[in-house]
């Protein structure tokens, strides 16, 4: 079986695939094709393969090649090396993971001068030969014969043959394979404070003496411990049982070096096996571990991070309507943006009711004028400072409109991000005469209006639904993040003549250079009249227009199927389908009824099969449908406005901001988010919060615990108001919320006892809302 076989059939058992459809994939991907267009316009080729299956199947393509090329390189150091046996290469080419190739790898490596080596130099290696050859002999006995000018004495002799039984037995890959696994099974990892760092590292406290497995330590729980221990607050430590774990090791090690009497040699040699255990292979075994702690921690939050980024630039879009943005301010006054239905910014102001200036009447007449005067639909209020407010405010000045007046519906909405967008150099282009404080209120407007098109331009990692963010490899978070943007925007798709140029950005085929040339062709010819016309931009080729046309939509253009996701190439038995139902190809377009009793099987042809034909006889019936909800929003309860007006039992309404492992944090709109815990999410037992739950999703929640001098909410969904508990809640940590600055996660120690409820909730509250 050659390599690319080989690949093929591992990847297709990780994603639940057939070999053939990994290979499919593989080329197309290879051939320059996109993963968004690889799933949505080539499922003959590759079975049906989903968006996130190819994004699996990439990355762990990247991975084997790296492997096989590492395989290939080995093998030609050891075959120069004139020592590659058959039964080595076998082991070589047997190898399942890049670990266990540098396992064999390590007696050939070239390394710098050990103390192994200059006991060889020193004639020592046949001494460390005689003692395993002869175990009813005395060591010592044995390393007289071995003195020199060089090896003064019989401990100098012992000690040079035990360093190269210690080396050897370190290059060992069997035995690195056994105390691998032994460690991974039954390893702990536990966290001591360091002497004197109590009180800076109080937010630490629950780890100052920690113990759990390593196999089973959660990822924000790792985190949060690694963190610890960058800071230097705690030291770490990945160790087998304290009992017994140290004397199984070195019964591994001694089984490797085959040590079965009780004669002197065999003494010797049990010790060095425990010296060999102590000093040498515990470490590299921590060392190991501790990495791939690391890894599966970073790829856990990274997973996090995707999963609710997605979310929330899936969220519903409140749609073309006229829009007017707060970015509320207490001492700086509230900016005002009014921005029409297609997202142009269309006026600015200023309000200052709060102190100092407190000129509520000024802020009021001039929120009536804007409603007014523009016809405004929607009233977009940031939730930071002095948002519940501003919302105050929005709503007397609603009652005050005149009979008859459409009065505008105020929706607060999360700011996370927006600052961050209003200094970038993206923003001085958009904007280059409006100071930066007010392009944040435009981006609050935009938002609602449409989040994923106004989010696509914040850095991901700014928007803040991620846990420990800038603690995880950052380059593998960027790479998953841009593409949660990238499949986001091209489920959507992205209207052509209106989209910017950050988001065309992230069409398949597309990138910023070509998004770029779009928006100056557009600039300077006018709209685009049909998706043919793409082909005259400057750089945008065949290969490119084929990848991103059909996630571009054109309305009311020249062509009636560019507002659909039908592929300009399959145009052709799109018509033929509205054909064979005898009617106009713009009159079928939207009409379900006019396809009822339309046979797909009858149009499948050599070029286009049954699930192409299938999703075009969709679009025809729903053209370019929003995958996207319908828009909902959350109404706070009046009078709740501060933590200090909670109390237990309160039922209110809110929006989900994060989901992590051990919960979701719901913003009920009294500037600090609410937790309800995996055990309050049902009324069954939840192993994964994303089984109730998504980032804004609107919920009913009641509160359960209020710490006002913590600023720690507990909430439930539970029908039963969380009185009742199931299993107890896993420990948890903090985490970074939308719109609030990321926190490390809480140290903190795990609910005692058998049930769920409010004393093992209330610690896990702790666990989850500690602060920095």
């Amino acid at each position: 079986m050659d390599t690319a076989h080989r690949i093929a059939r591992i990847i297709a058992t990780e994603i639940d695939a057939q070999p053939a459809q990994v290979a499919a994939a593989t080329a197309l991907l290879d051939g320059g094709a996109t993963v968004p267009f690889v799933a949505r316009y080539r499922k003959e080729a590759t079975g049906g393969l989903d968006d996130t299956q190819l994004r699996n199947l990439s990355d762990r393509l990247t991975y084997l090649r790296e492997m096989e090329a590492r395989r290939t390189a080995i093998l030609g150091v050891v075959r120069d090396q004139g020592k590659l046996t058959d039964h080595l290469a076998r082991a070589i080419a047997a190898a399942d993971t890049k670990a266990a190739l540098e396992d064999i790898y390590l007696p050939f490596k070239p390394k710098r001068r050990t103390k192994a080596m200059i006991a060889r130099e020193n004639g020592l290696e046949p001494l460390l030969r005689a003692i395993l050859a002869d175990r009813a002999a005395e060591p010592a006995a044995l390393a007289r014969t071995y003195l020199t000018d060089k090896v003064a004495d019989v401990k100098s002799a012992l000690e040079g043959a035990r360093d190269i039984l210690v080396e050897e037995l370190s290059e060992n890959a069997a035995l690195l394979g056994r105390l691998r696994q032994f460690m991974q099974d039954g390893a702990f990892i536990s966290a001591r404070v360091v002497s004197g760092k109590e009180e800076a590292g109080a937010k630490f406290s629950d780890y100052f003496d920690h113990r759990e497995k390593w196999a089973d330590i959660p990822a924000h729980r790792a985190l949060a411990i690694l963190r610890a221990a960058r800071e230097e607050i705690v030291t770490i430590d990945i160790a087998p049982d304290p009992d017994t774990g140290a004397a199984q090791a070195e019964g591994i090690v001694a089984q490797a070096i085959g040590i079965a009497g009780e004669g002197p040699g065999d003494h010797w040699l049990r010790q060095v096996a425990g010296w060999a255990w102590r000093v040498r292979l515990s470490n590299s075994m921590y060392i190991e571990l501790l990495s791939d702690l690391r890894k599966r921690a970073h790829d856990e939050a990274i997973h996090v991070f995707g999963r609710n980024l997605r979310d929330l630039l899936l969220a519903a879009p409140a749609g073309a309507k006229v829009t007017i943005g707060l970015d509320p301010g207490i001492r700086t006054g509230v900016k005002i943006a009014a921005i029409d239905a297609t997202g142009k910014l269309v006026e600015t102001a200023t309000i200052h009711p709060f102190q100092p200036r407190n000129d509520l009447r000024g802020a009021e007449s001039t929120l009536l004028t804007l409603i007014a005067r523009h016809g405004a639909e929607l009233i977009a209020i940031g939730n930071g400072t002095a948002s519940r407010e501003t919302e105050r405010l929005v709503t007397e000045v609603l009652k005050r409109l005149p009979k008859g007046t459409t009065v505008p519906k105020k929706v607060v909405v999360s700011e996370a991000g927006a600052s961050v967008y209003s200094a970038s150099e993206q923003a001085a282009r958009e904007f280059p005469d409006l100071d930066v404080s007010l392009r944040g209120a435009v981006s609050i407007a935009r938002r609602l209006q449409d989040p994923l098109a106004e989010l696509v331009k914040v850095p991901p990692e700014a928007i803040g639904v991620g846990q420990y963010q800038h603690d995880v490899d950052q380059r593998q978070l960027a790479r998953k993040l841009e593409a949660v943007v990238e499949d986001a925007v091209n489920a959507v798709g992205v209207d052509l003549n209106t989209a910017s140029a950050s988001l065309l950005a992230h069409v398949a085929g597309l990138g910023p250079s070509l998004a770029a040339a779009i928006v100056a062709h557009r600039d300077a010819t006018g709209a685009f009249r049909s998706r043919a016309a793409l082909k005259k931009v400057t750089g945008l080729g065949p290969r490119a227009f084929q990848q991103c046309a059909g996630f571009l939509r054109i309305r009311q253009g020249d062509e009636p199927l560019d507002e659909s996701a039908v592929h300009p190439e399959a145009y052709g038995v799109a018509r033929r389908i509205v054909a064979a139902c005898g009617r106009d190809l713009r009159q079928v377009m939207g009409d379900a009824g006019a396809l009822k009793g339309i046979s797909a099987e009858r149009f499948v042809d050599e070029n286009f099969g049954l699930p192409t034909i299938r999703d075009i006889l969709s679009e025809l019936e729903k053209p370019g449908r929003d995958p996207r909800p319908d828009f909902v929003t959350a109404s706070f309860a009046d009078g709740v406005e501060e933590i200090g007006d909670l109390r237990p039992g309160m039922s209110l309404e809110g929006t989900v901001t994060n989901v992590a492992a051990f919960g979701a944090f719901v913003d009920i709109g009294v500037h600090q988010d609410g937790l309800v815990h995996v055990s309050q999410l049902a009324d069954r037992f939840v192993k994964d919060p994303t089984e109730i739950v998504k980032v804004g999703d609107v919920v009913r929640v009641r509160v359960t615990e209020v710490d006002i001098p913590r600023k720690r909410i507990g909430l439930t969904m539970r029908k039963d108001g969380g009185a009742q508990g199931g299993r107890a809640p896993h420990k948890a940590a903090g985490t970074a919320q939308p719109g609030k600055a990321a926190r490390p996660a809480k140290p903190g120690a795990p609910a005692r006892g058998k049930g769920g409820g409010q004393g093992s909730f209330g610690a896990a509250l702790q666990d989850a809302m500690r602060k920095r």
